[in-house]
């Protein structure tokens, strides 16, 4: 049975729309959700202190916001924050909190993009002590449907 469903949210579009799946898990096993975001601690000129701060509240509202978005739809929900690598919190979080079943969205970054950030997503999916469900964005499933369309739609090089 599935009862906690771990959400991870940057609050990104493809985040928002894993976010669908996930509730409809809630609704199906009568659930509920834990919609997580992770500060990722970044250094500028001004002190760190300030900007994971400002970062903090941000998110603290947007949280608070779903949160009472999902309920008004008959959804459970809890929202956590969290500061630190964001696989490496996302994993705990659904550790320390018993979690059923990870729900992410994967962004599809490739090439250069990739490897300078990673994926957070195939991260947590290799460390991930439960089961993990990645949610590709439309725009990249669009795009990525295109770029196949259009190899197929070429003709074939000969050697």
């Amino acid at each position: 049975m599935i009862k906690r469903i771990l959400v991870p949210v940057d609050f990104s579009e493809a985040s928002l729309e894993a976010l669908e799946p996930a509730v409809d898990l809630a609704k199906h096993y009568e659930g509920e959700l834990l919609l997580l975001h992770v500060v990722e601690p970044v250094y500028y000129a001004v002190p760190a202190i300030e900007v994971i701060a400002e970062q903090q509240s941000f998110a603290k509202g947007e949280l608070a916001r779903m949160a009472e978005k999902l309920a008004k739809q008959g959804v459970r929900c809890h929202t956590l924050l969290r500061t630190g690598t964001p696989y490496v919190e996302i994993v705990r979080c659904a550790l320390g909190n018993a979690a059923d079943i990870i729900v992410m969205a994967t962004h599809g970054r490739t090439g250069f993009s990739h490897l300078m950030m990673g994926s957070v997503a195939e991260r947590v999916v290799r460390t991930s002590g439960c089961p993990v469900l990645t949610v590709r964005c439309r725009e990249v499933a669009k795009l990525a449907a295109n770029a196949i369309g259009a190899q197929k739609a070429r003709p074939e090089a000969r050697v």
